[in-house]
């Protein structure tokens, strides 16, 4: 008869420990499984909400309402400035034409001066008068320069040579070049003020009679912002001399840049605040987007400089950096686009924002002082900028950093120094709108004309387009400056570097309409 060997109690009770001890350390890493497909969960979570967030932006941007409205295109302009009926606030009744138009008049007289009804002689009584514009593009005319030649008949009877004197004209803006004053002023105002590329002036001047290259053109605009690049430099001194100076950048190809034909270079904008009374505005071509672009540019500054918020006006020696309230805002409306969630915070800081700007629309209507501007945001802004300080250190650590409303929360305190120094100073603009409104016309230019060809052409650009956006800021007429411009400085000599008759503010324009 067998019998059951019967296992020692120590040797069961290690077994079933290490059953036990085996079957936690799975318990163990499923729960470590099930915590880290929680965390991938959330985190994909997050990627989602983030790619439907960008989603929606793109799609707001793309589609949604705008506060800068841009036609697409120019076949369907007729269309898209068609309205039913005429706002309320214009003026009723013809449009009333301004008295130095040239003038013709076309005379309407009856052929038959029978009466109809008695059959008897009809009279002249009066007349009825109405007037059209008559628009004639690309007028082309030819200045003759005739320089008469003098001899002295005593000295060729009496002499063994007579010496001919030939009358000087005037020096040209390009010597030897059949482009006058006038002609050159046509071309860089159309490219560098209306954005028109080169090609459509010629096809333009073809239309006209004048058979001219795009590249003589090119030219042409080079060599004139090699005769103006001297009064750019003063215009430069003048504007470093300033109590406060904007600045913004813009990328911009150049086709013959270094090896790669493809990099993007700068065009840097610097112009003088919004309440200047001898405003500048300065285009500066660079290869980079370095410190070292702007320390150059602004060598001898001291003053303030508002910005974006870009890092490499800080740290400038003799620079105090000022903030720009518009694009922080603009964080905050990208938020409020984008998000579902959340929205309740964008809304919240923009209504903060909406305050501070409330009372600088309060101070340019009623036309206060720098001084009063100061007084004003000292007693009314100050208050609000604490709050509203308080509730982003109190919502930071309530949301998700790399939500758009992290990005908007964290990008504000980040520039809270900077966004705060407006108040300081009551010459100070609440953001840089004016800069970005000046750096515009070239990205809109861009659009044409995609590239420079060279660098010699980039830098022309930047001296030409100085000149179109400080007429427009001294709201004088570009085409006249140009002439004057291309008449006077051929004619200065080339030591002279005071070029204060000629800066926009002093300058006495002779406008020739006709």
């Amino acid at each position: 008869m067998c019998h059951a060997i019967k296992m020692p109690d120590t040797i069961l009770i290690t077994e079933l420990q290490n059953q036990l001890a085996l079957m936690q350390a799975k318990l163990d890493g499923l729960e470590k499984d099930k915590i880290s497909l929680q965390e991938d969960k959330v985190e994909m979570q997050s990627r989602i909400d983030h790619l439907l967030a960008e989603l929606k932006l793109s799609k707001s941007q793309k589609y949604g309402k705008k506060s800068e409205k841009a036609p697409r295109g120019t076949f369907n302009e007729a269309e898209q400035h068609k309205t039913t009926e005429p706002p309320k606030h214009h003026k009723k009744g013809k449009q009333i034409l301004a008295e130095h138009f040239e003038r013709e008049e076309v005379e309407h007289t009856l052929t038959e001066l029978t009466c109809q009804c008695c059959g008897e002689q009809l009279h002249q009584c009066g007349s009825e008068d109405s007037e059209q514009v008559k628009i004639i593009p690309a007028k082309v005319s030819v200045i003759k320069h005739k320089q008469f030649k003098y001899a002295c008949r005593h000295c060729e009877h009496e002499q063994l040579a007579s010496k001919i004197i030939t009358a000087p004209k005037p020096k040209q803006p390009i010597p030897g070049s059949i482009a006058s004053p006038e002609a050159l002023s046509a071309v860089v105002t159309g490219k560098y003020c209306d954005a028109l590329p080169l090609y459509r002036f010629v096809d333009i001047l073809g239309r006209g009679g004048l058979e001219l290259s795009r590249g003589t053109l090119a030219n042409w605009c080079i060599k004139a912002g090699l005769l103006i690049s001297p009064l750019v430099a003063a215009m430069q001194r003048h504007l470093l001399s300033e109590h406060s100076l904007c600045a913004d950048e813009t990328r911009t190809q150049v086709l013959d840049e270094g090896d790669n034909p493809s990099s993007n270079s700068y065009m840097w904008v610097y112009r003088s605040n919004e309440v200047s009374r001898e405003p500048v505005v300065i285009y500066d071509y660079q290869a980079g987007r370095s410190r070292a672009c702007a320390k150059e540019f602004l060598a001898g500054y001291q003053g303030y400089l508002q910005c974006d918020g870009y890092r490499v006006y800080d740290g400038i020696e003799g620079i105090t950096p000022v903030g720009c309230w518009a694009h922080a805002r603009r964080k905050y409306n990208d938020a409020l686009k984008a998000e579902s969630k959340n929205k309740g915070r964008a809304h919240k800081a923009i209504s903060f924002i909406s305050q501070l700007y409330k009372l600088e629309t309060h101070a340019k209507n009623k036309q206060l002082s720098p001084q009063a501007r100061y007084q004003l945001r000292q007693e009314k802004a100050l208050p609000i900028l604490m709050h509203f300080k308080a509730w982003l250190d109190e919502a930071e650590g309530k949301v998700t950093a790399g939500s758009y409303i992290g990005k908007a929360i964290k990008y504000t305190l980040n520039q809270w120094p900077k966004l705060m120094r407006y108040s300081e100073d009551g010459e100070l603009g609440i953001d840089n709108n004016i800069t970005e409104r000046d750096i515009r016309p070239f990205t809109t230019g861009r659009k044409n004309w995609l590239f420079s060809k060279s660098v010699n052409g980039a830098q022309a650009s930047a001296i030409l387009y100085s000149i179109v956006m400080t007429c427009r800021a001294n709201d004088i007429n570009p085409y006249y400056y140009f002439v004057h411009l291309f008449k006077t400085l051929p004619n200065r000599d080339e030591g002279d570097d005071d070029f204060t008759d000629l800066m926009p503010w002093n300058v006495q324009l002779d406008f020739d309409y006709n």
